[in-house]
């Protein structure tokens, strides 16, 4: 059975940080890239970061850049996105998303359910 699953979100406070995790299982995750992406209530989803797993070549949005980092461990092929100096507007379900070599301009085949994370003043 093909899997993503997050961890990691909670509840802080604005300027904390976070360390979210995405496990993907029942796929060959080395032929893909992991993205990361946001959605806030009444907004539309947006891209967060994104790595490919091959070659380890990273991406970012203009929204979060310079406050995420993005990486990968072997282990479990886990794919970490560190977020820090967070923002009440950071406040959002994240979502680990998985699609062919690629970062961009392919279709995201396999998607997690979230993980909550929320930031107050």
């Amino acid at each position: 059975e093909v899997q993503l699953m997050e961890s990691g979100g909670g509840l802080v406070q604005a300027g904390g940080s976070l360390e979210l995790s995405c496990t993907p299982s029942g796929f060959d995750v080395d032929t893909y890239a992991i993205g990361w992406f946001r959605q806030a209530p009444g907004k539309e989803r947006e891209g967060v970061a994104c790595i490919v797993i091959s070659d380890g070549a990273t991406s970012y949005s203009d929204s979060m850049k310079g406050r995420v980092t993005i990486s990968s461990a072997s282990a479990k092929n886990t794919v970490y996105l560190h977020l820090n100096s967070l923002r009440p507007e950071d406040t959002a379900f994240y979502h680990c998303s998985a699609t062919k070599w690629a970062c961009h301009g392919g279709v995201y085949d396999y998607w997690g359910h979230g993980t909550r994370v929320t930031v107050s003043s």
